[in-house]
């Protein structure tokens, strides 16, 4: 798959995973956890999520000095992925557009 192939494609892989993680967690995780006291869920994705936004963290890092971005862009995506679909909007505005133009 041409994703995998460049950094900026195994950036918006990570995004997607991420945000998905981040979405799960947010919406059923802690309405499991804090409503009918089921730990599992949170016990389980927490981690998971966790490296997820420490690898975005850092491809997005990777991806920001390769191409040079402007400090405004690289907090953008610092502060989007703590956003629920955050990582979905710099996907669709930002990293599609990078990696078409590539």
């Amino acid at each position: 798959m041409h994703l995998f192939k460049t950094k900026i494609g195994l950036l918006r892989i990570l995004g997607f995973l991420e945000g998905v993680s981040l979405l799960i967690l947010v919406f059923v995780a802690v309405p499991m956890k804090y409503y009918y006291g089921n730990h599992f869920v949170s016990k389980t994705l927490g981690p998971v999520h966790g490296a997820l936004f420490l690898l975005f963290l850092f491809m997005a890092l990777l991806v920001g000095l390769q191409k040079k971005w402007t400090f405004k862009t690289g907090l953008l995506v610092f502060v989007a992925c703590f956003i629920p679909f955050g990582t979905f909007y710099l996907d669709n505005k930002i990293f599609s557009k990078i990696q078409s133009a590539a």
